[in-house]
C-alpha cells in the first residue's frame, strides 16, 4: 500500500519523521509493505507554488490507502485568495473525511490534570465537514461576510445526512466499548441547527437498542468533563463543539501531546496529530511525537478493520503497546510530560520497544 506523507509546518516535519520511523519499524515486524510518497503543503508549498495546497495534490490524494498529515500553521497563512488554504479543512471536505475520531484517556503512570482519583477513558466523534467553520459550509466562497467594517456575520450549516452518519459511527464504536453515547448540543439556543442534529442522533439510536443515549448541553459537558469524566464513553458532536471539547479532554488526561486523532471517511483515512504546529519549539528536538505516532496506529487499525487485514490491526496494537511501555518509564518522557527526553531519543525508545515485542 502507498501512503501520502505531508510534513506540514512548525514541528510537523519532526513528528512526521518520528511517525514514519516507527511505521517502518512496525512494517518490518509485521510485513505490511508500505510505500511512502512525500509532498509539500503549508508554507513550503506556498513559497514554491504560491498556495498552501495545490488542487492537483488534493485530487491525487484520493489514490492513496493512507495519509499522514503533519501539523499546519493555518492561523498564520495569508487569506485564501492569496493562497492560504486551510489544508486540514480542505482534506476533510475534499476527501469527505467526515469523522474526526479523538480518544482521550488517563494513564496510571502519567499525572493527569483531573482531580485526584478521577479517571477518563472516552472518545469524541467530531463531525468534520460542516458546522460553523466558514471554509466548509458553502458550495463556493466562505460562510462569513462583512456587510460593513463594523459588522461580521457567520453562517452555520447542519444537515441531517452528516449528522446521521457521524452518529452512526459513534454508536458503532460505543457498541464495542461501554455502550453509551452522549450527544453534545446547544438546542436550547440553536433550536433549528442543534435541534436537527439532536433529532438525527435520536433517529440513529433506534438502530442500536443495546447502546444507551443521553445528551448534554455543550457548556454543561465541559463541567462534567472536569468533575465527572467517568460518565462518558463516546461523545458525538458537531464540528465546533467537538474541536473544543477534544482539546479540553486531552489536556485533562495529561497532555495534548498524547492525543491521537484520525480523520476517517467511508473509504479513506488520514492520521493527524490533534495538537497545533508549535513553531516556538520547532527544530529544537523538544516536540512530543506521541500524538502523531498514536494517530498512525489508529490509521493502521482503521485499515485493518475496513479491509479485513488482521496484520494491520496487529501492527496498530504493537505501536500502542510500545507507546504505553515507553510512557511508563519516567526517563523516556518528553518535556511536556515533565521529562527531559528529546524527540529523537523518544522515537528510538518506541522503536526499540516495537522490536522487542
Amino acid at each position: 500500500m502507498k501512503f501520502l506523507v505531508l510534513p506540514g509546518d512548525g514541528i510537523g516535519p519532526e513528528i512526521i519523521e518520528s511517525a514514519v520511523a516507527v511505521l517502518k519499524a512496525v512494517d518490518q515486524k509485521h510485513g505490511l509493505g508500505i510505500e511512502y510518497d512525500y509532498q509539500e503543503i503549508g508554507f513550503a508549498s506556498l513559497e514554491k507554488y504560491g498556495t498552501t495546497l495545490r488542487p492537483e495534490l488534493l485530487e491525487n490524494a484520493r489514490t492513496y490507502e493512507g495519509i499522514l498529515l503533519g501539523t499546519i500553521s493555518h492561523a498564520d497563512y495569508p487569506r485564501p485568495d492569496k493562497g492560504g488554504i486551510n489544508v486540514s479543512g480542505a482534506f476533510r471536505v475534499g476527501l469527505d473525511l467526515y469523522a474526526n475520531v479523538r480518544p482521550a484517556r488517563t494513564r496510571p503512570y502519567i499525572t493527569s490534570n483531573l482531580r485526584e482519583g478521577k479517571t477518563m477513558d472516552l472518545v469524541i466523534m467530531r463531525e468534520a465537514t460542516e458546522g460553523f467553520y466558514p471554509d466548509r459550509n458553502m458550495a463556493r466562497g466562505w460562510g462569513e461576510v462583512m456587510p460593513s467594517p463594523d459588522m461580521a456575520l457567520s453562517t452555520r450549516k447542519i444537515t441531517r445526512h452528516c449528522s446521521e452518519r457521524i452518529a452512526r459511527r459513534a454508536f458503532e464504536l460505543a457498541a464495542k466499548r461501554r455502550k453509551k453515547v452522549t450527544a453534545i448540543h446547544k438546542a436550547n439556543s440553536f433550536h433549528m441547527t442543534d435541534g436537527l442534529f439532536l433529532e438525527a442522533v435520536r433517529t440513529v439510536a433506534k438502530d442500536f437498542p443495546d447502546v444507551q443515549l443521553d445528551d448534554l448541553l455543550v457548556d454543561a459537558s465541559t463541567a462534567h468533563l472536569v468533575r465527572n469524566p467517568e460518565r462518558f464513553d463516546v461523545l458525538v458532536a458537531t464540528n465546533f463543539y467537538g474541536d473544543i471539547l477534544s482539546d479540553l479532554a486531552s489536556e485533562l488526561s495529561g497532555s495534548l501531546g498524547l492525543a491521537g486523532s484520525v480523520m476517517a471517511g467511508d473509504h479513506q483515512c488520514c492520521a493527524q496529530a490533534q495538537h497545533g504546529s508549535a513553531p516556538d519549539i520547532q527544530n529544537q528536538d523538544k516536540a512530543n511525537p506521541t500524538s502523531m505516532i498514536l494517530s498512525v496506529a489508529m490509521l493502521l487499525e482503521w485499515i485493518g478493520e475496513k479491509k479485513a487485514l488482521p496484520l494491520w490491526t496487529e501492527a496498530g496494537a504493537t505501536i500502542h503497546n510500545a507507546i504505553e511501555k515507553v510512557l511508563a518509564e519516567p526517563a523516556h518522557r518528553t518535556v511536556d510530560l515533565g521529562g527531559s527526553t528529546g524527540t529523537s531519543a523518544y522515537t528510538t525508545a518506541v522503536i526499540e520497544q516495537i522490536r522487542s515485542q
